[in-house]
Protein backbone atom coordinates (compact mmCIF):
# COMPACT_ATOMS: atom_id res chain seq x y z
CA UNK A 1 0.00 0.00 0.00
CA UNK A 2 1.08 3.51 -0.19
CA UNK A 3 -0.51 6.30 1.73
CA UNK A 4 -0.38 9.90 -0.34
CA UNK A 5 -0.86 13.29 1.70
CA UNK A 6 -0.84 16.68 -0.01
CA UNK A 7 -0.47 20.14 1.36
CA UNK A 8 -0.06 22.96 -0.19
CA UNK A 9 -3.41 24.79 -0.98
CA UNK A 10 -5.13 27.65 0.15
CA UNK A 11 -6.49 31.08 -1.62
CA UNK A 12 -4.76 32.82 -3.94
CA UNK A 13 -5.48 36.05 -6.01
CA UNK A 14 -5.67 35.63 -9.90
CA UNK A 15 -2.03 35.30 -11.67
CA UNK A 16 -0.56 33.73 -8.42
CA UNK A 17 1.26 30.95 -7.56
CA UNK A 18 0.67 28.03 -4.97
CA UNK A 19 3.13 25.10 -5.00
CA UNK A 20 1.38 21.86 -4.11
CA UNK A 21 3.31 18.77 -2.60
CA UNK A 22 2.11 15.24 -2.51
CA UNK A 23 4.53 12.98 0.29
CA UNK A 24 3.81 9.16 -0.38
CA UNK A 25 4.84 6.90 2.58
CA UNK A 26 4.25 3.28 2.32
CA UNK A 27 5.35 1.03 -0.41
CA UNK A 28 6.77 3.74 -1.86
CA UNK A 29 9.11 1.97 -4.64
CA UNK A 30 5.86 0.74 -6.08
CA UNK A 31 4.85 3.95 -7.07
CA UNK A 32 5.89 4.20 -10.57
CA UNK A 33 4.05 7.28 -12.01
CA UNK A 34 1.97 9.90 -10.45
CA UNK A 35 -0.44 12.13 -11.00
CA UNK A 36 -2.40 15.72 -10.41
CA UNK A 37 -6.13 15.42 -10.79
CA UNK A 38 -8.76 17.88 -9.84
CA UNK A 39 -12.34 18.53 -9.18
CA UNK A 40 -14.33 21.63 -9.17
CA UNK A 41 -17.81 21.94 -7.73
CA UNK A 42 -20.33 20.13 -10.00
CA UNK A 43 -17.66 18.67 -12.29
CA UNK A 44 -16.40 15.73 -12.68
CA UNK A 45 -12.33 15.20 -12.15
CA UNK A 46 -10.31 15.96 -14.89
CA UNK A 47 -6.55 15.06 -15.03
CA UNK A 48 -3.95 18.00 -14.53
CA UNK A 49 -0.58 16.69 -15.07
CA UNK A 50 0.99 13.21 -14.79
CA UNK A 51 4.70 11.98 -15.05
CA UNK A 52 6.85 8.82 -14.30
CA UNK A 53 8.70 8.89 -11.33
CA UNK A 54 11.97 8.13 -13.51
CA UNK A 55 11.08 12.00 -15.16
CA UNK A 56 11.06 10.66 -18.70
CA UNK A 57 7.62 10.87 -19.57
CA UNK A 58 5.49 14.11 -18.88
CA UNK A 59 1.86 14.69 -19.68
CA UNK A 60 0.08 18.42 -19.31
CA UNK A 61 -3.57 19.29 -19.74
CA UNK A 62 -3.92 21.68 -22.67
CA UNK A 63 -5.41 24.58 -19.70
CA UNK A 64 -2.50 24.44 -17.65
CA UNK A 65 0.46 24.24 -19.72
CA UNK A 66 3.24 26.40 -19.74
CA UNK A 67 1.71 27.48 -16.22
CA UNK A 68 2.08 24.13 -14.10
CA UNK A 69 4.93 22.30 -13.90
CA UNK A 70 5.08 18.82 -11.98
CA UNK A 71 8.09 17.14 -10.61
CA UNK A 72 9.33 14.41 -8.10
CA UNK A 73 11.91 14.20 -6.00
CA UNK A 74 12.51 10.70 -5.38
CA UNK A 75 14.90 11.13 -2.45
CA UNK A 76 12.08 12.49 -0.70
CA UNK A 77 9.16 10.59 -1.92
CA UNK A 78 7.52 13.98 -3.03
CA UNK A 79 5.99 14.92 -6.08
CA UNK A 80 5.54 18.76 -6.75
CA UNK A 81 2.56 20.73 -8.90
CA UNK A 82 4.08 24.17 -9.20
CA UNK A 83 1.30 26.25 -10.51
CA UNK A 84 1.79 30.13 -12.09
CA UNK A 85 -0.37 32.55 -13.25
CA UNK A 86 -3.28 31.05 -11.91
CA UNK A 87 -7.19 32.09 -12.78
CA UNK A 88 -11.00 31.45 -11.22
CA UNK A 89 -11.24 28.42 -13.02
CA UNK A 90 -8.31 26.83 -11.55
CA UNK A 91 -10.24 26.87 -8.54
CA UNK A 92 -10.71 23.01 -7.70
CA UNK A 93 -9.57 20.88 -5.13
CA UNK A 94 -6.36 18.81 -6.14
CA UNK A 95 -5.85 15.33 -5.59
CA UNK A 96 -2.27 13.72 -5.65
CA UNK A 97 -2.47 10.02 -7.62
CA UNK A 98 0.19 7.34 -7.85
CA UNK A 99 -0.41 3.99 -10.01
CA UNK A 100 2.06 0.65 -9.49
CA UNK A 101 2.20 0.57 -13.24
CA UNK A 102 5.57 2.39 -14.87
CA UNK A 103 3.53 3.94 -18.11
CA UNK A 104 2.38 7.05 -17.50
CA UNK A 105 -0.83 7.65 -17.70
CA UNK A 106 -4.26 10.24 -17.57
CA UNK A 107 -7.20 8.35 -16.82
CA UNK A 108 -7.86 8.27 -12.94
CA UNK A 109 -9.58 4.61 -12.73
CA UNK A 110 -5.94 3.81 -13.85
CA UNK A 111 -4.48 5.04 -10.72
CA UNK A 112 -4.47 2.74 -7.65
CA UNK A 113 -3.48 5.32 -4.85
CA UNK A 114 -5.21 8.58 -4.04
CA UNK A 115 -4.50 11.37 -1.49
CA UNK A 116 -7.20 12.84 0.72
CA UNK A 117 -7.20 16.46 -1.64
CA UNK A 118 -6.19 19.74 -1.08
CA UNK A 119 -8.57 23.10 -1.71
CA UNK A 120 -7.18 25.70 -4.25
CA UNK A 121 -9.05 28.55 -4.26
CA UNK A 122 -8.28 31.40 -7.08
CA UNK A 123 -10.16 34.73 -6.22
CA UNK A 124 -10.82 37.34 -9.06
Amino acid sequence: QVQLVESGGGLVQTGGSLRLSCVASGRTSSSAAMGWFRQAPGKEREPVAAMTRSGDSIWYASFVRGRFTISVDNARNTVYLQMNSLKPEDTAVYYCAARDSPELHILGTAYDYWGQGTQVTVSS
